[in-house]
């Protein structure tokens, strides 16, 4: 398996997940506003954006695999990795498969509880139905609680931009990732266990995974730092990208 990937600048890397039911397309003003600061480097994960699905069971342990595969491939022994909403999922799966390959870790609108009986139910009623029907269940349930309130009223630019990426998910590519969501672990043993630095970050306006998530985790980590970004969603780094590469930026010239 082999990550389709974009890259832009130079000096420390960082690998940035992208969120559910995205592609890397969505860290755009992430690779334009740290190039200056940093190596970014935004890979599709498995069966988004040009990146095959491949034939392996649903797991989040076989996406931060193929994570540790790309740093290979870019000849990159150790970065600082991190993630937005699926993303974060997927570097706490990194941080328990692959801790000798961090620098530090980013954590963005995510959550480190498992899911609940009722959210597992619901991930799987959505596959079967983006399976069976196309991408319309994702345009009507997905998408709304993605963007935060401020967006909706006064960015119809992001807004359109986020409709358009959710519209093209593959459904094949969107039914695995639910069903790898729905069986990931409780992840606080592993917040509490890591070994390097920690920048979490949630918009104030976050339904998905409101600021009392990122607090619990950010208490975890034994070497955390925590952003609120205002008038904010779930998807802070395309809501209010100049506030979210300040964290990423200074975190990151933190770690270096």
């Amino acid at each position: 398996m082999q990550l389709y990937s974009r890259s832009a600048g130079s000096g420390t890397p960082l690998v940035l997940l992208h969120a559910f039911p995205l592609s890397s397309a969505m860290w755009l003003a992430q690779r334009e506003g740290l190039a200056p600061a940093c190596q970014v480097i935004t890979p599709d994960m498995r069966g988004f954006g040009g990146s095959p699905l491949g034939d392996d069971a649903p797991s989040l342990d076989v996406m931060a695999d193929d994570v540790a595969r790309l740093l290979d491939r870019e000849g990159v022994e150790r970065a600082v990795v991190g993630g937005q909403s699926m993303g974060g999922y997927v570097t706490l799966a990194f941080c328990r498969r692959h801790p000798d390959r961090l620098l530090g870790v980013v954590l963005a609108d995510t959550k480190a509880a498992a899911d609940p009986e009722p959210a597992r139910h619901n991930r799987e009623r959505i596959a079967e139905a983006v399976l069976r029907d196309g991408s319309a269940i994702l345009v009507e349930e997905v998408l709304p609680p993605q963007l935060g309130a401020t967006t909706k009223r006064s960015r119809p630019m992001v807004t359109g931009r986020v409709r358009g990426l959710v519209q093209s998910a593959p459904p094949a590519a969107v039914a695995w990732a639910q069903r790898a969501m729905a069986a990931r672990p409780d992840s606080f043993d592993t917040l509490r266990g890591l070994k390097v630095p920690a920048l979490v970050i949630v918009g104030d306006e976050d339904e998905l995974s409101p600021p009392s998530e990122a607090e619990a985790m950010a208490g975890a980590v034994p070497d955390s730092r925590l952003v609120v970004i205002e008038a904010a969603g779930h998807l802070s780094a395309m809501e209010q990208p100049e506030a979210f590469n300040r964290a990423v930026a200074d975190f990151v010239r933190s770690v270096a």
